[in-house]
Parts: C-alpha cells; structure tokens; sequence
C-alpha cells in the first residue's frame, strides 16, 4: 500500500483551519504550519511547523516534500486596513505559492472569500456566479482577489493546479439570517477540500456553501468540476433562528 499523500496546511491552528484537520486526517498526512497560535495537541498523522508566510526561506522548509497545499493562512479580518493585509496576504501569499513552485508542489487550494464579490451581496445582487466580475468590499476582498490572480497566473505560467475556494461562514451551526445563506459545515468544507485535491481541475473559482436551500451564492460548476456533493443544509437550524410568522 502506497504511503499517503503529505498536504501542508498553512494557517491549521486558525478557526478553518482546526474545523478542517479532522475532516483530512483519515485521508492524508498533515503538516501544519503555525506562527503565533501553537497548534495543540498535535494528532496521530500530523506534524507542526513554525514559520511565518511573510518569511520566504521560512515557507521554502516547509513546503519541501510536500505533495498538495492549503493555503488558509493570512489576514481574516474582513474590515481589515491596507496595512493589515498587505504583508500576510500580499506577500505572504506569493512567498506560499512561490515556495510551492520552487519545490516542485503541483497542486495548491487557497481559501479565498465571499468578499471578493462582497459588493453584490451589498447590493443584494443575487444569485451570485463565480464568472463574474471581482467586487470587493474592501482591502480584504482586494487582497483575496490578487490571490486569485496569482493563483491563475501559476496555473497558465507554471502549469501548476491552483484551486480557489470563496469560503462561507464555516460554524458548527448558522447563528442568524445571514448564516442560513452563507453556512458551510464543517463535514461539507472537509469535502470541498478534498475534491479540490483531487479534482482533474487545472485552475478553478468555487464558492463554498453547503446545500442551503436560502444560498445566493452559486456552486453549480464545483458540483460538476470538482465532483462536490454537499450533505448538509442550514435550513435545519431556521426554526430556531427566524421570527415565528405568528
């Protein structure tokens, strides 16, 4: 038997990140980077790593031998200035798909954002498609979408497989309204990822909701390209969110 794959997970000790390890452990050997957030415990399969992605020689150790990336690391904060993003999702972006190029890694998934088109949802602009235009609603939605740039450059310049992933709310459950549109579970995010490394797919756009019957986000191309078949539905959770009708 064939011993598994190895995926580095940048950014594993973030909120994504600790939803997502368990759902790949089964699957693949596990490197997760870390910075100022230690990962613990650390499972059976998995390994940590400390680098900081803004580092370049740093993201170059961690990534030899690897097989496959995910790319979660960075910046989070939506409302985030120009000054927040610009070193972990500017540069430490390139220095992540950079140092997968130099090691010969031919697939990475990056963890984009619903804030990339975030305008439309502003606009109440729905459905949303991922062929649209990029409008972001800030220097976050900016950076994501120079990430998803890059990553396409990588895909036609170096022929690398660059899989980008517009996030939703990742929740044990939804919270609110807003919730029951953007919910991705923690069962169907573990899905997504590993379709997305798998997936015969060169360079792709995906958003990714579970099967939320209240979606406004359209996941219709990652159903057919990547094979993802999403099990849950944040509509289980309405009645205790939504105001009675009576």
């Amino acid at each position: 038997m064939s011993e598994r794959k190895l995926v580095l997970i940048t950014g594993a000790s973030g909120s994504v990140g600790s939803f997502l390890r368990p759902t790949l452990r089964p699957f693949y050997r596990l490197r997760l980077q870390q910075h100022r957030r230690r990962i613990s415990p650390v499972a059976a399969g998995e390994e940590a790593v400390s680098a900081d992605i803004q580092d370049l020689d740093a993201v170059l150790r961690l990534t030899q031998g690897v097989d496959a990336v995910v790319h979660l690391a960075g910046e989070a904060g939506a409302r985030a200035g120009w000054d927040a993003v610009r070193g972990p999702n500017i540069d430490g972006t390139y220095n992540v798909f950079e140092a997968a190029r130099r090691a010969g890694v031919g697939r990475v998934v990056f963890a984009s954002s619903n804030h990339v088109t975030g305008m439309y949802d502003r606009n109440h602009a729905w459905p949303i498609r991922p062929e649209q235009p990029v409008r972001p609603d800030g220097y976050y939605g900016v950076s994501k979408a120079f990430g998803e740039a890059l990553a396409h450059l990588h895909a036609d310049a170096f022929g690398m497989t660059m899989i980008c992933l517009r996030i939703g709310w990742v929740l044990e459950q939804p919270h609110d309204e807003q919730g029951l549109r953007m919910w991705l579970s923690p069962r169907d995010l573990g899905q997504l990822v590993r379709c997305s490394l798998e997936a015969p797919v060169r360079f792709g756009l995906y958003y990714g909701l579970s099967n939320n019957r209240r979606a406004q986000w359209e996941i219709a191309n990652a159903r057919r390209e990547l094979g993802y078949h999403p099990e849950d539905d944040s509509e289980a959770f309405a009645d205790g969110i939504l105001p009675d009708p009576a």
